[in-house]
């Protein structure tokens, strides 16, 4: 029994060792900690954005145009952005694109703080951003398999995972007061300065990577590459459908939280903030516990239960009757959501060989980000017609219907319960 008592802090820490030992190697750390950095930017400036269109302009239509403007850049932007990302170094295409992101949020903020701004260039400045998110998601995905052995892959995926969804607790967390107290420009100011930090970290890593574009193709016959990869594939082709719904039915709500947090939980300017930071703390607790998860039989059956609990998530924050209870939904929405998103990108980087990762990211990339882009745009003009709460509950529960359909096709059925075989 006392042997047992001397080894409780080594086995306690053995444990906390799986959900992190992609973080003792030092580039994919920079890259973590650069990721995490620019990942709250971006959500610090989707709520400053909104907060700020719908303060001037009273209409969850503008909300939803300005972010359909942010997101639409993913539409054509991702294929080249994942040629780009196969054909130069991806270490040095992020430290300049996180330079463009210092430039587009220090015009942001000076006019806002000026008083000068004005809607069409929330929607220009959204835009930009849009262009180079759609370029450093991919860039990012690819360079992450580099930075640790193949054994550490599954838990460095997670964990960057994680950086995404975590970060929507801490872009709006240290904006919130700012938006209170001093306004949106400064909150703007802060995303750049975000940016910025992102920056330094990936100058810092030493690794060199790039994919391989094979000699003799041109530009759009190795576009393709990545296009044919995932519609030749069965498991993938479906696995990318099923995430594209995913973001378009359960993930799309963005455009609806201002006008929610006015009028159904009267919870002010920063009430869209709050619900954000909740949404992001349920990401990040699920996804670290996701990380921990070795066995790809219980990763299956996780990607089934927690597709069906992110249908009902936008349900829940539907009906919520008040703020502390939308918070207490939008956090365990946030966990059940990010989960199931881990989870597909585990598998797809699983799957995808290093060589065209970057084009296959970005392909991928270009389904779930355009879809959640127009569907962000239909719900805010949506919700100018009929109660939000009506129309957000009404995409989630579709969604559990999805779930309740890909049982039809026997990959999935395979994927659900044995999980990823070889």
């Amino acid at each position: 029994m006392e042997g047992y008592r001397l080894n409780l802090p080594n086995r306690v820490l053995l444990t906390a060792s799986q959900y992190v030992s992609a973080l003792s190697y030092r580039d994919y750390r920079l890259m973590w900690m650069g990721t995490m950095s620019a990942g709250a930017a971006d959500w610090a400036l989707i709520v400053a954005r909104g907060t700020l269109v719908f303060s001037l302009s009273d209409s969850s239509r503008l909300v939803g145009l300005v972010t359909f403007a942010a997101m639409a850049p993913l539409f054509f932007i991702p294929p080249f952005a994942g040629l780009l990302a196969d054909r130069v170094d991806r270490r040095k295409l992020l430290t300049w694109i996180f330079a463009f992101q210092v430039i587009t949020n220090v015009i942001l903020a000076a006019l806002a703080i000026t008083g000068f701004i004005e809607i069409w260039q929330i929607i220009v400045l959204s835009f930009v951003n849009g262009i180079n998110r759609a370029v450093q998601m991919p860039t990012s995905q690819a360079l992450v398999p580099n930075l640790v052995p193949s054994d550490k892959l599954i838990n460095a995926v997670t964990l960057s995972s994680a950086t995404l969804h975590g970060s929507r607790l801490i872009g709006p967390l240290l904006i919130a007061p700012l938006v209170l107290t001093a306004g949106t420009g400064w909150a703007f100011a802060l995303s750049g300065l975000l940016y910025a930090l992102s920056m330094v970290f990936i100058m810092q890593i030493h690794t060199t990577s790039t994919g391989v574009l094979s000699e003799g193709l041109g530009i759009m016959r190795n576009l393709i590459v990545g296009l044919e990869f995932i519609y030749h594939h069965r498991l993938l082709k479906l696995i990318v459908f099923l995430t594209l719904l995913h973001c378009s039915l359960s993930m799309a709500f963005e455009s609806l939280l201002p006008v929610m947090s006015h009028r159904q939980w009267d919870a002010g300017e920063t009430g869209f903030a709050y619900i954000m930071m909740a949404v992001g703390a349920g990401a990040f607790v699920g996804v670290v516990a996701i990380a921990g998860v070795q066995s790809t039989e219980m990763r299956g059956k996780l990607l089934l239960w927690l597709g069906v609990a992110s249908g009902f998530g936008p349900l829940g924050l539907a009906v919520a009757g008040n703020q502390s209870i939308a918070l207490v939904v939008a956090a365990l929405m946030g966990g059940v959501q990010a989960g199931f998103m881990t989870l597909i990108l585990v598998i797809i980087q699983t799957i995808v060989p290093d060589g065209i990762r970057g084009r296959v990211s970005s392909i991928y990339l270009l389904h779930v980000g355009g879809m959640m882009a127009v569907f962000n745009l239909i719900y805010g003009n949506l919700a100018e017609i009929f109660n939000p709460a009506a129309v957000l509950g009404s995409a989630g529960l579709l969604f559990v219907l999805v779930m309740a359909v890909s049982f039809l096709w026997a990959p999935m059925r395979r994927l659900y319960f044995f999980g990823l075989q070889a």
